[in-house]
């Protein structure tokens, strides 16, 4: 299938295209930027790849949680362009697809998103769960303490890996726990195809009013 891929949602901002099986991709350091970088990266990444918009048979958007405005600007973008070629727009949860990017065979994986300063969006999975595609959508949220508490009680019941970006305030909490920390530099917008690919069959073009971001927050103009 031939499938353009968006992920914007929190310290990074990737775009890729997957044409029979070969992907190409796009990366910025301008996340904060999105408004201003992700079309161009979209440009990019279809000229590249030589294919053509009308080629395209889904669009693939990591919905969050996140950045309240990235993740606007990222689900905005990706409905114009599913809107325009009349596609469905598959809506890939960014926790347990960042887990299950890290391909872990064995224990449990703790997806960790910032949220506001000093908050974090936390959520284990585990690694055969993953692996099925079963995912769940509990998702908790508090300090660097409460994260670290929670990689403590998983690590008793057996080996945890602990995945995010940046996380400069939890990485030394965990350093005196045995859970393991992993950057998630691996994670970006070619890391959806897979869950687009399952996903595809419940999309729907009638649908894509109803796609939303996962915002899990109301909107703070102190900070995100």
């Amino acid at each position: 299938m031939n499938i353009l891929a968006i992920e914007c949602t929190h310290e990074a901002l990737s775009v890729a295209v997957l044409k029979a099986g070969i992907v190409t991709e796009a990366v910025s350091t301008e996340w904060r930027r999105a408004a201003e970088s992700l079309v161009p990266l979209v440009e990019q990444v279809m000229t590249e790849s030589r294919l053509n918009r009308q080629e395209l048979e889904c669009i693939a958007i990591s919905s969050g949680p996140g950045s309240f405005t990235a993740l606007r600007i990222g689900m905005s973008v990706a409905k114009g362009i599913a809107y325009g070629l009349g596609i469905p727009l598959v809506s890939v949860p960014t926790m347990p697809s960042m887990a299950a990017s890290l391909r872990a065979s064995t224990g449990t994986i703790i997806s960790v998103i910032p949220a506001r300063k000093g908050e974090y969006y936390y959520a284990a999975y585990h690694s055969a769960d993953l692996s099925a595609g079963l995912w769940h959508d509990e998702v908790q949220r508090g300090s660097a303490a409460d994260v670290d508490a929670a990689a403590n009680l998983c690590s008793r019941r057996g080996e945890t890996l602990v995945v995010g970006r940046g996380l400069f305030e939890l990485i030394p909490l965990l350093a005196h726990s045995e859970a393991v920390y992993r950057e998630a530099d691996f994670f970006s917008a070619r890391t959806l195809f897979v869950s687009a690919d399952r996903l595809f069959a419940k999309a729907d073009v009638a649908d894509l009013k109803e796609v939303t971001p996962d915002y899990r927050q109301t909107f703070s103009p102190n900070g995100e």
